[in-house]
Formats: structure tokens, C-alpha cells, sequence
């Protein structure tokens, strides 16, 4: 038996993506060790195929989960192959759980506004963490193309830090990410989780883990603000035709 092979990590392009195949933990040391970790759900996904800019920033990423279980069945359905689904929301706890993030000054936190992030660092104390307000960068609002942010570049090349956190929306903060790590001369970890804090502290709907593990995250998020998500998951059914088009003509595959 090679063991060591067996240990290697697994890869699977779908959509054009190279997602990583495999558990949670391992996505993590993988993403502990440098680089942009992107987590696209459903509704960023579309963006694909009509916003160049954020495509650009997945398909070069360092690493991308499996975080839309939409896009998991779909792939089941359409290629009779399982993969495994990794959840931004398990990303991060293990994240949190095992003390990656530490010390305080080796990580910066992009929020974005000071209501999330006042949650998201009271929530981070309570879970043995010492982030003040003076780790946290408050994005602006960001247009659909290329970001440029020149105070943020700055902030993080005279901080350094090991790992940047982005709290953003899906198909802004893989461009943010994206920028980062064009713009740093060092190699920090991009971790762009989203959401996903904002279902521990409360900012989001609460999602628990049986939900997550049986793929209705996205059923509790339209219950909770059915005008918001309802119209965003359903405009997410566009990843149908789109998976069926890139079953059979593959597209281009870029390596991140």
C-alpha cells in the first residue's frame, strides 16, 4: 500500500475551476501554507461566465473548496462522479478551533462594514482570540471590475501579515484576494471565507451543523430573508446549463 500517495492531495476541475477533492482538515493545511483560498457558492459561480474580472480571480487561485452544494449534486447528477463538499463554514472553524490564526498582528481582517465587524471580534473573544478594531481593515464598496484599493495594498505590505481574512461577499473578495496577492512580495495566506463568520456570530442567519453537513444552508438563509435570497439562489439555477455546456465542451483549464 503506498500510504504516502493515498495522502497526496486529490484535485477535480469542474467549471473550468481546479477545486480541491478531499476533507476539510486537509483543505485547511493546504491553506495554511500560503496563497488564495477561494470558496465560490452557487451565486458567484454564475458570475463566470459574464464577469471576467472575478473569473480571472478564481481560476487563479491557489486553492479552491467545494463549497456550493448545488454545484456537488449537480456534478453527481451530470458526471455519475462523487466529491466531497468542504463548507466555508467548516473552513473556518477549523480555522479557528485549531489557533491558526495567531499570534493578533500575523493576521488582518477585512470587514465589511463596523457593525459586522464589532460582531465578528466579540465573537472571536469569546472564542480565546485578542482582535481589536486595529486588525480589521473596513472595505469600501467595490465596483464589478478590477479592484484597486491603494490603502489597503499599503496597509498590508507595511503589516505583513501571515494570513488576511476576508469577511466580503462571494465574487468581491476573490478580486480583493486576487489584488493582494499580485500586490504582496511575500506569500501570505488568503483566506476568503465570506459569509461564513457571519453564521457564527449571528450577523447571518445561524446555520447548524446538521444543515451544513445535509447541503440546506441555503434553505435557511431564504427562510430568514426570503426577499434577499430567494431571487439570488434562484438566479443560481443558471449553473445548470452552464454545467451541462462545460460537460460536454470543456472549457480552457488554467492552472491557478
Amino acid at each position: 500500500m503506498n500510504t504516502a500517495k493515498e495522502n497526496q492531495p486529490r484535485f477535480q476541475h469542474i467549471l473550468g475551476i481546479r477545486f480541491f477533492v478531499g476533507e476539510a482538515a486537509q483543505a485547511v493545511q493546504i491553506g495554511l501554507q500560503g496563497g488564495l483560498v477561494v470558496v465560490p457558492a452557487a451565486p458567484a459561480l454564475v458570475e463566470l461566465q459574464t464577469n471576467e474580472h472575478y473569473r480571472e480571480a478564481v481560476f487563479n487561485s491557489d486553492l479552491a473548496i467545494t463549497d456550493s452544494a448545488f454545484m456537488v449534486l449537480l456534478w453527481r447528477a451530470l458526471s455519475g462522479k462523487k466529491v466531497p463538499r468542504v463548507s466555508g463554514l467548516q473552513y473556518l472553524k477549523l480555522l479557528v478551533d485549531m489557533k491558526a490564526l495567531q499570534p493578533r498582528e500575523s493576521v488582518l481582517w477585512i470587514m465589511p462594514n463596523a457593525t459586522a465587524r464589532d460582531q465578528n471580534l466579540t465573537w472571536l473573544r469569546s472564542k480565546g482570540h485578542d482582535f481589536t478594531d486595529r486588525d480589521c481593515y473596513l472595505a469600501p464598496h467595490y465596483g464589478s471590475g478590477r479592484i484597486v484599493d491603494d490603502v489597503l495594498v499599503a496597509m498590508t505590505l507595511k503589516r505583513r501579515p501571515r494570513h488576511i481574512v476576508i469577511c466580503l461577499g462571494g465574487g468581491t473578495q476573490e478580486r480583493v484576494g486576487l489584488m493582494l496577492k499580485r500586490a504582496c512580495e511575500f506569500r501570505p495566506s488568503i483566506h476568503c471565507i465570506g459569509a461564513a463568520i457571519g453564521f457564527l456570530t449571528g450577523n447571518q442567519v445561524q446555520i447548524p451543523p446538521w444543515a451544513d453537513r445535509y447541503y440546506l444552508g441555503w434553505l435557511f438563509r431564504c427562510l430568514s430573508e426570503p426577499k434577499k435570497f430567494v431571487p439570488r439562489y434562484w438566479n443560481a439555477c443558471r449553473l445548470v446549463p452552464m454545467m451541462i455546456r462545460c460537460r460536454e465542451n470543456p472549457p480552457e483549464l488554467r492552472p491557478p
